[in-house]
């Protein structure tokens, strides 16, 4: 059940926000969302970003990339 705003945890839902609302995170990924395929964006921001949000969650790989996969085309 998704019981945070939609997202499957506090966790996954605390990174999707600070993506999509802090400036310098946002243009980060999205400029990287019309540059690289998503793995090769999530192996950059993975190396890029802190380990922690301001507010304690984790940017790991999955709630990184379920914040950021809609952006990105979908090759066959």
């Amino acid at each position: 059940m998704k019981a945070h705003s939609g997202h499957r945890s506090w966790n996954a839902w605390n990174v999707a926000l600070w993506l999509h609302n802090d400036p310098d995170y946002y243009a980060d990924w999205y400029w990287m969302s019309e540059h690289y395929a998503l793995n090769t964006a999530l192996k950059r921001l993975m190396s890029e970003l802190p380990k922690h949000t301001p507010d304690g969650a984790v940017f790991n790989r999955l709630s990184v990339k379920l914040a950021i996969q809609d952006e990105f085309e979908v090759t066959a």
